[in-house]
């Protein structure tokens, strides 16, 4: 049986525009080449090129349009026991990608259907169609289904309300406040009546935090001499709840700012990502105590009721104009290693993501 191709498609890079015939296309690949030790580099990675398979029976092949990058795949790039299998050397990555159906061998799927799910970092992929989520047509953008509508967006709801359970009033902190999960943690936080404060490593993000993220105070963690001070300018009522996403000295400088009962979601440490040797703790952890602090971990997949909770109302959020989202976009898979990298170092505003095709 001859796969339903499209007998070729017209493509364009910049305004340079071809044909293509998708049967004779060449998928490209990034692989891992090796293992990073300290902090991700180019030699990490590798290009390939394969031709498109077929999809089998139950399978799907879908041309990739949006693909994300997120922290939490440095530590899938080590070979270490954790909640989710580390990426293997000379295997494509996988990462969140939003698509379209190009061939579908399963009944749930047909062509022209836009699609989400885990797939390869590769302009095109074939899966089992049990893994993939329609996504309806709408007049939201396609890859906000990878960050606002997706797994940081998801992010920022389970960890500010389900697992800190944040309430009106309270005073929130949030460490990386103008990343994909952090941005949308302090607006999530004002919707629900909180006062909000966070930081961020340049004044350009700083601004943005206050301008554009409803952000009632933010500082700049770089240019700071003091931390612990310059949390408590920012909080002068203390702490009551704290979104981590960063750890090290500014975990402990808003520790030490907690007020009693106070709250602390556990959702990333990106400061020791990328770090050879563990570092021991912060300290004051004794605060923990005498101050009857809580704090837990959490993943966000292990709470799907929350997420499509958290969906449904963020689509209402959006259309009301209380939700506010930015992107950085790098274009084609041959850059995907460079926006990861730069993601590590803090380079992205809101969201990083890939644009490997056109949307039609």
């Amino acid at each position: 049986m001859e796969a339903a191709y499209e007998p070729f498609r017209i493509c364009r890079t910049g305004n340079r525009y071809w044909s293509q015939t998708v049967s004779e296309t060449v998928n490209k690949q990034i692989r891992l080449a090796s293992r990073p030790t300290g902090w991700v580099t180019a030699d990490n990675f590798s290009a390939t090129e394969e031709p498109v398979r077929k999809p089998g029976a139950g399978e799907v092949l879908v041309r990739n349009i949006f693909m994300s990058v997120d922290p939490y795949m440095r530590g899938r790039m080590n070979d270490v026991r954790s909640y989710i299998p580390p990426f293997q050397v000379g295997e494509v990555l996988q990462a969140g990608v939003v698509g379209k159906v190009v061939e579908s061998r399963f009944d749930g799927l047909k062509e022209g259907d836009l699609v989400t799910g885990m797939l390869g970092w590769e302009n095109y992929s074939v899966s089992d169609g049990r893994l993939l989520r329609q996504i309806p047509s709408s007049s939201v953008p396609l890859s906000y289904h990878l960050g606002i509508l997706g797994m940081p967006g998801m992010t920022a709801y389970v960890g500010l309300m389900k697992i800190a359970e944040a309430k009106k009033g309270d005073n929130v902190f949030v460490t990386a406040a103008s990343g994909a999960v952090g941005s949308v943690v302090g607006q999530l936080a004002k919707i629900h009546g909180c006062r909000v404060a966070g930081s961020a490593g340049s004044d350009e993000k700083v601004a943005l935090l206050m301008d554009q993220f409803g952000y009632d105070a933010a500082f700049n963690y770089k240019t700071r001499k003091s931390l612990p001070e310059s949390v408590q300018t920012a909080c002068p009522k203390g702490v009551d709840v704290l979104f981590e996403n960063v750890g090290g000295e500014i975990f402990e400088a808003v520790l030490w700012n907690m007020r009693d009962y106070g709250r602390i979601a556990l959702c990333g440490m990106i400061t020791d990502y990328n770090i050879e040797d563990p570092q021991p703790g912060p300290r004051g952890m004794m605060l923990m105590i005498g101050r009857r602090l809580t704090m837990r971990g959490f993943i966000v997949t292990d709470h799907p009721k929350w997420c499509d909770e958290y969906v449904r109302k963020a689509i209402g959020w959006l259309k009301e104009g209380k939700l506010n989202y930015r992107e950085s976009i790098a274009e084609g898979i041959e850059n995907a290693p460079q926006a990861f990298i730069d993601l590590l170092k803090g380079r992205n505003v809101g969201k990083q993501i890939v644009q490997l095709s056109d949307v039609d």
